[in-house]
This record gives C-alpha cells, structure tokens and sequence, in this order.
C-alpha cells in the first residue's frame, strides 16, 4: 500500500486533488495507518488510473463516476475505450500537424492557401467572416502587429509547444474549477496569471488590464464563451471572474 503523498507524486498531482477526490468518493483511500494517513491498495491505484486518462480526455468529474460506476464496464473494457478515445484525439492531432506541415511547404514557396483548406482540420467555420471581423478589431492595434510578427516565424515546434501549454493551463483551469475553488482563491489567481503570462511570452505584451478586457470577451461572445463552456457549463464566468480577480491584484512595488 502506498501514503498520499507518494501517490501523488507518482501521478504527478497535488496532495488537495486527491483529498479532494476522496472527498467526493471519486478514489477513496481503503485503509488508513495507524497514525491517520491514507493508505493506497493496487485497486485504489487502478481507479486513480482511470480518473486521470478520462480527465486528459475532457471528462468532468460527474461523468468520470458515471463511467467507473457503470456495472457492466469491466477494467479491460474501460482501457479499451480510453483507448480508442486517445487514437481519436492522436489522429485529429495529427491531422492538425500534417495541417501545419503544408502551410509552412506552401509558405516557403509564396503560395496563400485558401480559408476553407486553411482551416477545414478545426470542422466547419466561415473563415472569411472571422479574418474580416479580427482585422476590422484589432487590425490597427499594437497586440495584432505584434502577435502577426511573431507567429510569422513560428515553427512546428513552437506550435506543437504552444498546443501543449494551452491544454495544460485547460487541465489546471479545468480541476480547479471541478473542485469547487472561488475564481479569487489564490490558486485561481495563479491559473490566471499563468494564463496571461502565455499570452505575452507567445503572442503579444499583455498587461493585466488587458487580460481583463479580454476575459470580457470570454463572456460576451458567443464564440468564446463555447469554447470554455463546451469543456464544462460555467467555466467561461469562473474563469473571466479569475483573471479580473488577477487584474485588481497589487503589483510587487507598488
């Protein structure tokens, strides 16, 4: 059997996950030591196991129980659907690299793809209409002069790089928001910054005033708000609640 601690560094969580999930029922600790600890028994590490690869797929926490709890799924049928999710996610991943492959063939030898054929890896979208409507938006500002010089020279590295970061800030957006945190614990805060920071090492100077204006956007549009309420109902408002949160804190020195 094995303590929290060391669980949780195996699994490369935080010790208040797991509480957390032993809280809720989620992997509950089957024995404890004689001074109190949680104690871990293979069946404990095996459900963790399944709790973390259906939590890398995008599952919330009510349906990872509703899996795991399901009477007719058996331990070999829930790893064949994992699976098959991963080979899913690994061939549109792929399908994105390939993508990013030909843009930069085409790039190096003066040919413009067309919007449909740029863009048609991420499903359907009026590509014209959203290149228009960023142009008319921030077609004049600093931020898009400057994020259009950078991304100009960007690699596949750097977009594969870019791709990774942005899902692991979603996962750590994703838990704190599952475990009930206030947008303005400092963990949150945390996530926000983290969030910002990104945005400025990788696109364009981003102060926290605008980080603030741009979380605006994550509840205003339509478009915005799906992409973080598609992952979780509500995420969108926690999330913009954070980085506000994030804006009003004092800077170092002042």
């Amino acid at each position: 059997m094995h303590r929290i601690g060391e669980i949780a560094e195996l699994a490369g969580i935080s010790l208040r996950t797991l509480r957390h999930y032993d809280e809720i029922g989620l992997v509950v600790a089957s024995e404890r030591s004689n001074a109190g600890y949680r104690l871990y028994t293979q069946d404990d590490v095996e459900r963790l196991q399944h709790v973390l690869f259906y939590r890398e797929l995008g599952f919330g926490l009510e349906a990872i129980r509703d899996l795991l709890e399901n009477p007719s799924a058996s331990r070999e049928a829930a790893l064949r659907a994992q699976q098959d999710l991963l080979r899913q996610r690994m061939a549109h991943i792929k399908a994105m690299i390939d993508g990013i492959d030909s843009t930069l063939r085409l790039m190096k030898e003066g040919v413009r793809m067309e919007p449909e054929k740029l863009l048609s890896v991420f499903g359907k979208f009026n590509a014209k209409q959203y290149e228009d409507e960023v142009k008319a938006r921030w077609g004049n500002s600093d931020a898009y002069q400057e994020a259009t010089k950078r991304t100009a020279l960007f690699t596949k590295e750097d977009w594969r790089r870019i791709q990774e970061e942005s899902a692991e800030l979603l996962s750590r957006l994703l838990d704190a928001f599952e475990r009930g945190l206030d947008p303005t614990d400092q963990e949150a805060i945390r996530i926000a910054e983290d969030s910002r920071l990104q945005i400025s090492q990788t696109f364009y100077p981003c102060s926290r005033e605008m980080h603030a204006q741009l979380a605006e956007s994550y509840v205003t549009d339509p478009r915005f708000r799906a992409h973080y309420d598609s992952v979780r109902d509500g995420l969108a408002d926690w999330f913009a609640a954070a980085i506000r949160a994030n804006a009003k804190r004092p800077v170092a020195g002042e």
